[in-house]
């Protein structure tokens, strides 16, 4: 049996929020007992009400915000000598320099995080620490590295009935499986972590879950129909809690479910409405992958091969220097895929006709 869905990053006075709560109430509430801590001169308080501004500014996109935030809850939480408090707020700061892109720094913040959980025994810190190790290790397509920590998140959650965690462990083992050609696999746990965060009342857990089984249905199926009603599903959660990375992200879902369909002109406009939206938030790995589809959408509606080779070599580039190797070799396969010759090709035969 599993828990209902909490979230541990909610402290201090404000444990009584929910893991559904919507994200602009917990920045509202966050702020007023923020401002009231630093008013009682309660640096462990303001290190816990700061951690709860830190993840609402960064769930919302705002992260210019949440570098401040998270960084002045890490100096409170260090000025009262509460190590558990510390490792949150690395935890939040590495979490957000993921977004971000910026991922060796994400790996060197979440692997300080960890350290200082299990220095301040605070097991729970220490697992979403680990991981977000586990999961920057997986966006970067270093899947060999990461899919036995996986697993052990995965059966440690199991095993204290922490449903969340035994969602994103889930999800994450089944997005390997998913890239790695194991659709069946994949689908089956989207489908059983779409279910526990269900039963737990997490529908931020079960919106990524929806838009996973989206993408296998998809892809394997060839059923654009039933894909686009799980998005639509997920996008309400997204909407109601104000989640504008999960929302961004499950356009560009959706944009896909429409260019494998051939629904090239409306998987156009919705790859252009989620660039928008990763643009606004500045998350460079969105951006990219939006970009990525945006490219062949419009090569298959017609557009310059010249313009295409042009933009999926600086894509290239532009993934090279983020580290997202599987994202890398989606631009590989899309000169494949659309019969574009890299721009280093294309160069090579000009020079054999002169």
């Amino acid at each position: 049996m599993h828990s209902k869905a909490f979230a541990p990053e909610y402290q201090g006075a404000l444990t009584a929020l929910s893991v559904n709560s919507s994200l602009t109430d917990v920045l509202e509430k966050g702020t007023q007992n923020l401002r009231a801590a630093e008013a009682s001169g309660s640096q462990q308080e303001v290190a816990r009400s700061g951690l709860a501004v830190a993840e609402a500014h960064r769930r919302l996109g705002n992260v210019e915000e949440a570098d401040r935030a998270w960084k002045a809850s890490y100096r409170a939480a260090r000025a009262a000598g509460d190590l558990g408090a510390m490792a949150w707020a690395l935890w939040s700061g590495g979490t957000l320099a993921r977004q971000r892109g910026a991922l060796a720094l994400a790996f060197r913040l979440l692997g300080l995080a960890a350290d200082m959980a299990k220095r301040g025994g605070d097991v729970v810190a220490r697992g979403y620490s680990l991981a977000g190790l586990a999961e920057t290790g997986r966006i970067q397509g270093d899947y060999e590295a990461v899919a036995v920590l996986h697993e052990q998140l995965l059966a440690e959650a199991r095993k204290r009935g922490e449903a969340r965690h035994t969602v994103w462990a889930l999800e994450g083992i089944a997005q390997i499986h998913r890239n790695t050609g194991s659709y069946d696999t994949a689908l089956a746990m989207f489908e059983e972590a779409a279910q526990i965060a269900g039963n737990a009342e997490d529908r931020r857990g079960r919106a990524w879950a929806l838009r996973g089984m989206a993408d296998i249905v998809s892809l394997r199926d060839d059923d654009p129909d039933r894909a686009l009603a799980l998005l639509a599903e997920a996008e309400v959660a997204c909407r109601e809690m104000k989640l504008s990375s999960a929302l961004a992200y499950n356009h560009k879902m959706r944009a896909n479910v429409f260019y494998r369909a051939r629904r090239y002109e409306e998987a156009r406009q919705v790859y252009e409405q989620a660039l928008a939206e990763f643009r606004s938030m500045s998350e460079p790995r969105g951006e990219a992958l939006a970009r990525l589809g945006l490219v062949k959408a419009r090569a298959r509606l017609g557009r310059d091969q010249a313009e295409t080779a042009a933009e999926l070599s600086e894509l290239r580039r532009t993934l090279d220097r983020i580290g997202l190797r599987h994202a890398r070799d989606m631009v590989d396969k899309a000169h494949a895929e659309l019969g574009v010759l890299p721009l280093a090709t294309v160069a090579d035969e000009e020079d054999d006709r002169r």
